[in-house]
């Protein structure tokens, strides 16, 4: 009988714990190309040309559209974290610049340190007519569905289904 009374504590602290081991953690996700000190070492600037590049480094991530001559190569370690939003453990940006006869000018390599931060706007854009309160919102598009409306000539002068008719004999929409 003693040993049930332990047991009980010891499995409701066990539980406490376990999620926070790193078993039940997610896996980082690794993206993009990681450029080495290594790799960047090979390349000699006023030697090196486009083709050595891409043969040491790989084809780059992305290349400017206003600056041909600059190759970027980025790198990000992210995982999930609370409220499943993904987060970016590190980040490694490599800039390989070329003169424009293709000679490679310089390397330059950038992480998370010196990036600038760039917050959200927290303000919201006002709309004509103020906001719409719950209640206009949940039964303000009643009667404006017509799943055939797109699809109907209505050029002939002939009323559609949920379409209204003046006095004058033009139709109109039935908003």
């Amino acid at each position: 009988m003693r040993p049930a009374k332990l047991t009980t504590p010891f499995l409701f602290a066990a539980m406490l714990v376990l999620p926070g081991c790193a078993v039940f953690s997610d896996a980082p996700h690794y993206r993009g190309i990681a450029v080495s000190r290594h790799d960047i070492k090979e390349l000699t600037p006023g030697l090196s040309r486009q083709d050595d590049v891409e043969a040491v480094l790989g084809p780059p991530t992305f290349i400017p559209p206003f600056n041909q001559n600059d190759w970027v190569y980025v790198a990000q370690v992210t995982k999930m974290r609370i409220g499943r939003t993904e987060g970016v453990n590190s980040q490694n940006v490599v800039v390989v610049a070329f003169n424009s006869d293709g000679t490679l000018k310089s390397v330059t390599e950038k992480n998370l340190k010196s990036a600038i931060p760039a917050s959200m706007e927290q303000h919201t854009t006002p709309v004509p007519g103020g906001s719409a309160g719950f209640i206009q919102q949940l039964i303000g598009g009643v009667g404006s569905y017509n799943p055939l409306g797109a699809a109907q000539d209505t050029s002939a002068g002939a009323a559609t289904p949920g379409a209204n008719v003046g006095s004058s004999g033009s139709s109109g929409t039935g908003f």
